[in-house]
């Protein structure tokens, strides 16, 4: 019987043992039970498992047939990279050679221009050569500074401008070292290129007012743009850009007129300069502006204030369409393009005379007696047989029950007047007693419908809403009650009240157009690049109802007789017209008289004396132009204000 393949190589392993050769060392023992388990453990159980060879030979040669595919494929897939890259993009991994290498330049895009509403030029880009840095391919910064101001010369602003920019702009961005470099400075830094990695002249687009300070608070200006207004900004868009609105439409319509920033990759050299261009994104170039103003009628405007401080703003009644917009003084935009100098914005900002304010917009003065015909309107509204009401002035007025008299600007008074007379001449008593009548609230209420008070809603930035007060704005704003005397006041345009000179010409306007309420602006059309018009809307804001549509003719009449009657207070403004004015003067404390104080002109601090102010539309029948002129501290709006409406109300109808 044959015996198990187990077995057998057990008989075998002990057989083994048995006849080992004794050669001085241990000799193995007899296999014992648990060696011998061991032994049945490896060679498998239950029995043993017999090679076959035929099967293995074919096995490996499959494996190796599949080993040399897998090989021959990943050669052929290594080649065809080597191919892609050796023959067809050889040229572009050139470039990505030991010593030279591709960037991606910013395109900066061509900034819109600005036209006035007839085509004239406000703002334009004249080309400019710049000396710029890029700080990473700049060995020494130091001794770079030192050596080149010895070929272009460099004064301690453009130190200054420079380590600003250096400080918070990337190093491998350009940074402008000094701009508006002359021919020979151009042609001096090319001589001596050679030695100046990282230095080059690049040639841009410098914005320019080729009109300068002309309309200066209107159209704004560009300047350096800062860390926070680049958070603000796209960042992707404004790479490549150094500028950007700071005031004004540059400033407003900054997204349209800055455009979108184009991109191409370039090869450089070890020293930072371009090869050649390996691609061209083009930039798109911002969209052009056309303005409402008239830029002759606006240097009148600025002409007739002259040294004076004050303001001038002209508008169309039926459009909403600024046609001038004057604040004075001004400055010249362009001293900030190309950055301007410490000592001089010092200057400008520190100048009693505040050239950088825009009066325009921001000046918030009381109005004096030009609030005088709204006020009325108030009467008639709410007193239906008001106009027919006359009153004795003496020249002063008291409350019932109190002891302080409040003026009139006439000494000895107007003796017996009516609504109509009371605007004509500018009658405070009767406004103080209508006032009381009327009481704060409707004051403020009525006020506040015409646009007293409030924002006009100007596509400029920087507008001051005015104050029309209340009660209830008294308890916010000053923690106290309202008192009777407070009302009177407020029925002259005194007290808290105050107003702009853009409120003033918008009011006036919508009274022009009995009631009509139109938002004011700036910017007529604008046209892109692709030559995509936008005609820009007047937009309607609402309307001032009233009781009675013949109250508007009330009002008017009286503003007439203003200026053409015997007794205006501004009759000597157009005694020649070819045209007719409805207008009213306006005279505005600058500080609050004690109860026995006089006013003196001739001792007082020129910056105490009363404001100028005149309102007014032409021609009356059809108007065409609304206007208001404040001069700070002129003294009397007949004296001061009222030549300035005249002349830029003859320039507009007289031209036309």
């Amino acid at each position: 019987k044959r015996e198990s393949s187990n077995q057998y190589f057990l008989k075998f392993f002990d057989r083994f043992v048995e006849n080992f050769p004794d050669n001085g060392l241990n000799k193995p023992n007899r296999a014992d039970e648990r060696t011998r388990m061991r032994i049945l453990r490896h060679i498998g159980s239950p029995g043993l498992t017999i090679k076959n060879s035929a099967g293995e030979s074919s096995l490996f040669r499959a494996r190796l047939i599949l080993a040399h595919g897998v090989i021959i494929l990943l050669s052929l897939v290594l080649i065809a990279q080597l191919t892609k890259l050796q023959v067809f993009k050889h040229e572009h991994f050139q470039t990505l050679s030991h010593e030279n290498s591709v960037k991606i330049v910013p395109l900066s895009p061509s900034r819109g221009l600005i036209f006035d509403r007839n085509g004239v030029v406000l703002a334009r880009n004249i080309p400019s050569y710049s000396l710029e840095v890029v700080p990473e391919a700049v060995p020494n910064m130091e001794a770079m500074l030192r050596e080149i101001a010895d070929i272009i010369p460099l004064d301690e602003e453009d130190y200054k401008r420079f380590r600003r920019s250096l400080d918070r702009t990337r190093r491998f961005q350009s940074i402008p070292l000094k701009h508006r470099l002359s021919e020979v400075e151009v042609a001096r830094f090319a001589v001596n290129r050679y030695r100046f990695p990282g230095v080059d002249i690049q040639a841009r687009l410098m914005r320019d007012y080729p009109r300068g300070a002309m309309g200066v608070h209107v159209i704004g200006y560009v300047s350096r743009i800062n860390e926070q207004e680049l958070a603000k900004s796209d960042p992707i868009n404004y790479r490549g850009t150094d500028h950007i609105g700071k005031t004004g439409v540059e400033q407003a319509y900054e997204e349209l007129l800055h455009g979108r920033v184009g991109y191409q990759h370039v090869e450089v050299n070890a020293q930072g300069r371009t090869i050649r261009v390996l691609s061209h994104t083009p930039p798109v170039p911002g969209a052009d502006l056309y303005l409402t103003i008239d830029a002759t009628l606006q240097a009148v405007a600025e002409a007739a204030l002259k040294e004076e401080k004050g303001a001038v703003v002209a508008m169309e009644p039926s459009s909403g369409a600024i046609l001038a917009l004057a604040s004075m003084p001004g400055f010249d935009p362009n001293l900030f393009v190309r950055g301007i100098k410490e000592d001089v914005y010092n200057a400008l900002q520190t100048s009693q005379r505040q050239p950088l304010f825009n009066r325009a917009l921001s000046g918030q003065y009381p109005p004096g007696s030009v609030v005088k015909p709204f006020v009325g309107l108030a009467g008639l509204e709410y007193e239906p047989d008001h106009a027919n009401r006359g009153m004795w002035c003496p020249g002063w007025y008291r409350l019932k029950g109190l002891k302080h008299v409040y003026r009139d600007w006439k000494k000895n008074g107007h003796g017996q007047v009516n609504l109509h007379r009371a605007i004509v001449e500018s009658c405070d008593v009767y406004f103080y007693d209508l006032a009381r009548r009327l009481g704060i609230e409707n004051i403020h209420d009525y006020l506040t419908n015409f646009g007293f008070g409030r924002k006009t809603g100007i596509d400029l930035p920087g507008e001051m809403p005015g104050l029309i007060p209340s009660n209830a704005w008294k308890r916010a704003n000053r923690n106290e009650i309202w008192f009777p005397g407070e009302t009177l006041i407020t029925g002259i345009g005194q007290g808290f009240t105050l107003a702009t000179p853009l409120q003033l010409a918008v009011v006036t306007a919508t009274l022009s157009m009995r009631g009509l309420r139109l938002e004011p602006g700036i910017v007529h059309r604008t046209i892109t690049s692709m030559n995509e018009e936008d005609i820009v809307n007047p937009t309607y804001v609402g309307a001032v109802s009233t009781r009675d549509p013949a109250n508007w003719d009330k009002i008017i009449d009286a503003m007439i007789d203003v200026v053409h009657g015997a007794m205006g207070t501004a009759r000597d403004m157009c005694p020649d017209c070819a045209y007719q004015i409805a207008g009213k003067t306006g005279t505005a404390q600058v500080f609050s008289l004690g109860q026995d104080e006089k006013y003196n002109g001739e001792e007082l601090d020129k910056r105490l004396h009363d404001h100028g102010l005149f309102i007014g539309f032409a021609p009356v029948d059809d108007p065409r132009i609304a206007i208001s002129v404040i001069v700070e501290n002129g003294g009397n709006g007949s004296q001061s204000a009222v030549p300035i409406a005249r002349a830029v109300l003859d320039q507009y109808l007289n031209e036309r």
